[in-house]
């Protein structure tokens, strides 16, 4: 397995994150370095999912979905679904070596030290990073992937051959530039300014993914990572003053163009407002949720909930019709542990916790999509 000494105090071994070599590797180097402190390539959260065996309960799906963090939480989990596909063969989830590291570091009497950026945090700057077109381009590729052109990855070859990893990072920076640079050049730093600010006079190793090795070495080397640059990269993104009049920006055109019917006293046929924009809204939000394979229920709540919501910023279309699948077609433990296993994308929409996930999220957008069509319909002339 690659690894660097920085000196004779730090260590960093590269690691792949679907490897059972890895796992071993860990325990060799914990043994023969001798370290006085472990630092792992985790967060809080992902490292308190990792000892928990990654469970997932009924009462966290119910808070992804009134804090409207489905679509980071699907996001996050096609992800993982591609990392765990490279390492079916091995039957590991990505981050047993990490596991390992902890666990083995605990026994040994050594100090744990969790060395990574917050996964909502990295998750949130790489989206914002990203063009609209990225962002739809990778959906799809996620969403209408081709099982049959799989290429089959070895992993010892991809650990001990730099030029491949290079290769990999190179084609997702040439792919999304920004958010290449948030999963890699920032991590690198982030990961490096960690493992700096540990107590100098203290052995580490620090276990990472084998793409980060070479980057966080000279990050390290070069000694360029200085407070006030770990503080800029450890804040999710700052929501632009476009971006936070969004979700109001519609309510408050449709409720402009009502007050000013009202007052130059224009002939509007309020009927036939009402009508379009409870027909659009109903109805973008219906297929959104039809194409999440919700049950007719949640579809029904979907179609009656977004004329009323889309006009209030506070509440979702899909909050309703995630929780009214939540309820009708309620996940069972098992499904809970599985959603968080699952190996493809298409089994999203097989997995009882995945629709309901998928039922919330693609139900605001066709809810948020409805209002703006209802919107410009109407100014734009349409009439029944």
């Amino acid at each position: 397995m690659p690894f660097v000494d920085l000196g004779p105090r730090i260590r960093v071994l590269g690691t792949a994150h679907v490897s059972q070599k890895s796992v071993d590797e860990v325990r060799q180097h914990i043994e023969e370095f001798e370290p006085d402190i472990v630092a792992v390539e985790l967060c809080q959260a992902r490292h308190d999912a990792l000892l928990q065996e990654r469970r997932f309960d009924k009462e966290g799906l119910l808070k992804v979905i009134k804090d409207g963090k489905a679509p980071l939480v699907l996001l996050q989990s096609m992800l993982s679904a591609e990392q765990r596909r490279l390492g079916l063969d091995e039957n590991l989830q990505p981050g047993a070596e990490l596991l390992a590291a902890v666990e083995e570091g605990k026994n040994a009497g050594k100090e744990i030290a969790l060395i990574d950026r917050d996964i909502q945090v990295t998750l949130r700057r790489a989206w914002k990073r990203m063009t609209f077109f990225q962002k739809v381009r990778l959906l799809m590729g996620m969403l209408f992937e081709e099982d049959d052109e799989e290429e089959e990855i070895d992993i010892d070859e991809l650990l001990q051959n730099t030029d491949l990893l290079s290769s990999l990072m190179e084609e997702l920076k040439s792919f999304s530039p920004g958010a290449g640079e948030v999963l890699i050049d920032e991590r690198d730093q982030y990961l490096a300014g960690k493992i700096m600010r540990l107590p100098s006079d203290k052995k580490i190793l620090a276990v990472v993914g084998a793409g980060h090795m070479d980057g966080i070495g000279q990050q390290i080397e070069s000694k360029t990572i200085d407070e006030a640059r770990m503080e800029s990269i450890s804040l999710p993104p700052k929501r632009g003053i476009f971006g936070k009049l969004l979700p109001w920006m519609i309510p408050l055109a449709f409720l402009i163009f009502i007050g000013w019917g009202i007052w130059s006293n224009q002939d509007i046929n309020w009927l036939e407002l009402f009508t379009i924009w409870t027909i659009s809204n109903a109805v973008f939000a219906a297929i959104a949720c039809i194409l999440a394979r919700g049950h007719p229920f949640a579809v029904l709540t979907a179609a009656l909930a977004s004329p009323i919501t889309s006009l209030n910023p506070a509440l979702a279309a899909g909050w309703f019709a995630g929780y009214v699948q939540l309820k009708v077609n309620e996940p069972t433990t098992k499904d809970l542990q599985e959603f968080l296993k699952l190996e493809e994308i298409s089994q999203f929409w097989k997995n009882p916790a995945g629709k309901v996930l998928l039922v919330t999220a693609l139900t605001n957008l066709g809810s948020m999509v409805g209002a703006w069509v209802a919107t410009a319909g109407y100014l734009g002339g349409w009439r029944l």
